[in-house]
């Protein structure tokens, strides 16, 4: 006996258009870009940031203000299909976005607060500031909406460059406040190795090791919330080259960083062009998909970083440091990969 199963209305969400997403997009550039002069102020400018009024938060703000704006009024727009728009009129996608809206308001009256009383951060302060992670949690759920929205409409390719886009956005946001762990900022592998538990040229070294493990757990979980979906262009060139571009403009192109940014985005070109080569000849249930996917991302961007390094400055790492940093990042990449693999997943494969 078949049995119809009623969905409350508060439990449908309705879908954006592509041009909705896009729109989120265009005000989601502005806030990152709004972040990046904020940062490369807190870099370059430290002197000149003596309170929380400066022209970088006025940027950021302004930035915030207009997305904040239009995702409210994604909801509010379609206030007449609901009973109660402001927690049911959300399309899909949005509703934690509204959320982020929330905690960036609260985090950014906070960061007043913070800055009257404590004064101005810097180094490490920057990223363990609690008004500061609190912004950037907003940040990237109000970021992310376009990405939910991709995925709720079965990773269609009509939406996949707001998609991609809005993910590669939130990564950015994300990681802003982690650029100190990050080999994107580091030069490490260029730095002569002594070995000597304690010594600055270990500890150096240490830290530069931790830095890659780090960044491929940050990149390639993403990687692999796309991936399972679908495989789509671009999407590990968009992560690691707006990440990029940003840590280069906040650091003011820093040598030997930039040639080593660029080694590490063609790498991440070469792993998209393999990603959907390897699903058109083997298809999207093939087994291992994703722990081919984890493990060749690091494989081709640490190495094409590594390579970049050593074009610009030389490699100073012992063989046995750089090469074992490369084997353990392709492990934990494929890890990663069969941690998401499901034992019956569903690879959503839509016409659109």
């Amino acid at each position: 006996m078949a049995i119809d199963v009623q969905v409350p209305a508060s439990r449908v969400f309705a879908r954006t258009r592509p041009v909705e997403d896009t729109i989120t997009v265009l005000f989601g550039t502005m806030l990152v870009v709004g972040v990046l002069t904020d940062a490369w102020a807190h870099v370059n400018r430290r002197s000149t940031l003596e309170s929380f009024f400066t022209p970088w938060h006025a940027l950021l703000y302004s930035g915030f203000a207009l997305l904040a704006a239009w995702t409210i009024f994604m909801g509010y727009r379609r206030r007449h299909d609901v009973a109660v728009w402001w927690r049911d009129a959300w399309p899909a996608g949005y509703k934690l976005g509204a959320v982020g809206v929330i905690l960036f308001a609260v985090g950014g009256a906070g960061d007043m607060a913070w800055h009257t009383i404590f004064g101005i951060e810097s180094g490490l302060e920057v990223s363990l500031s609690p008004s500061h992670l609190l912004l950037d949690l907003g940040g990237v759920l109000v970021l992310t909406s376009p990405l939910r929205s991709w995925w709720a409409a079965g990773s269609e390719r009509a939406r996949a460059f707001s998609g991609v886009a809005s993910l590669a956005l939130a990564l950015t946001m994300a990681s802003v406040l982690l650029m100190s762990y990050m080999p994107l900022t580091q030069a490490a592998a260029t730095k002569a190795y002594r070995a000597g538990s304690g010594s600055p040229e270990h500890l150096t070294a240490l830290a530069g090791v931790q830095g890659y493990l780090f960044a491929t757990v940050l990149f390639v979980i993403p990687l692999l919330l796309c991936h399972r979906r679908r495989a789509t262009p671009g999407v590990a060139t968009a992560m690691v080259g707006t990440l990029s571009l940003f840590t280069l403009a906040m650091y003011q192109f820093p040598a030997p960083q930039w040639t080593a940014l660029l080694g590490a985005t063609l790498g991440a070109a070469l792993v998209d062009a393999t990603l959907l080569r390897l699903d058109t000849v083997r298809g999207p249930y093939a087994p291992l998909r994703l722990p081919i996917a984890g493990g060749m991302f690091a494989l081709c961007v640490w190495s094409g970083h590594l390579l970049g390094l050593h074009v610009a400055a030389g490699i100073a790492w012992p063989p046995e440091l750089w090469t074992g940093t490369l084997v353990m990042t392709i492990a934990l990449g494929a890890a990663l990969g069969g941690l998401a693999t499901t034992r019956n997943q569903t690879v959503e494969v839509p016409q659109g």
